[in-house]
């Protein structure tokens, strides 16, 4: 996500020794939040080939500029290549990445796809066009990275994104899923990593803006961005600012699991649980529904 989060005081108006220090410390935090998000996850490994998938917003910007600081001193050794994918969305302004790219000396490829025009003819006029748009571009990312032999997919979403899309899932489509980490496509072709897990976007707002990258906003396509995840999104801004660390917290417990506490049959073996006799099966959901008796042990009948 693209969100941007005003800042308690432009740094300009601060103490510039003072601000020179925070945004040390801010770095550093960050290095080591997705250091160890990388580790915890088995994100990168010796010889990974890793794609970082480069739109123009914060949060992917902050994602090449940790990976390719700890690459430096990193226990492994990888190589990186920042890809961006040119939508053909009508303003867009093609000079700003490869411009930033070159002057960063990092390797990079920008591919052109006119998924804009296509989006613009199946989606209705005033309709969102994010989802459809995501998935042309997800397609075009894991075409290239297959015919470019990447092993790693590195993707900007951070910690708040994570948390947001658990409560899309579990408002809007009954289910506790979420974003995980680290995910195997499902033609099994690729791993996707997300090194931001760990880091707030208010850190990522706050970085971006010390560093300076030239941001290029998402909404170029004139399109209205999902209104569910709006809302959750204002819940959560609410929640955090009654409750500082809340969504810490959740962020937390998403990687603290407990299916015996939950009620999912196919992720803890609720049948067994208890059970005095294991060899006799149980009556099924039918008998139970039907009210069909059960004979009782020793009834000859």
């Amino acid at each position: 996500m693209n969100t941007v989060l005003p800042l308690a005081e432009p740094a300009s108006r601060r103490d510039p020794r003072a601000a020179a220090r925070e945004a040390a410390k801010l770095a550093k935090r960050l290095r080591h939040q997705v250091g160890k998000a990388i580790a915890d996850f088995g994100m990168i490994e010796d010889g990974d080939r890793v794609m970082v998938c480069l739109s123009g917003g914060k949060d992917s910007y902050t994602l090449l500029d940790i990976l390719l600081q700890l690459q430096k001193k990193a226990p492994v050794s990888f190589s990186i290549t920042a890809v961006n994918l040119d939508q053909k969305q009508p303003g867009f302004p093609e000079h700003v990445l490869p411009e930033y790219l070159r002057s960063i000396g990092v390797d990079y490829h920008i591919i052109e796809q006119d998924t804009y025009s296509v989006v613009t003819r199946v989606v209705p006029e005033g309709k969102t066009m994010c989802s459809l748009c995501s998935r042309l571009r997800r397609g075009a990312l894991y075409t290239y990275a297959e015919q470019n032999g990447f092993t790693r997919i590195a993707l900007g979403h951070h910690r708040d994104d994570m948390v947001a899309t658990f409560f899309l899932n579990l408002f809007f489509h009954a289910r506790l899923s979420g974003m995980p980490p680290k995910l195997l496509s499902d033609d099994g072709r690729h791993v996707v990593i997300r090194p931001l897990a760990y880091v707030r976007e208010a850190d990522i707002a706050a970085y971006a803006e010390h560093r300076g990258f030239p941001i290029i906003p998402c909404n170029l396509c004139g399109s209205q961005e999902n209104l569910q995840r709006k809302q959750v999104q204002k819940m959560m801004a609410q929640w955090e600012r009654e409750s500082p660390g809340r969504i810490e917290t959740i962020a937390r417990a998403l990687g603290d699991i407990r299916p015996s506490q939950l009620a999912d049959p196919a992720l803890f073996d609720f049948l067994s649980l208890g059970r005095r006799d294991p060899g006799t099966p149980p009556p099924d959901a039918h008998a139970w529904l039907a009210g069909e008796p059960h004979a009782p042990p020793g009834d000859g009948s």
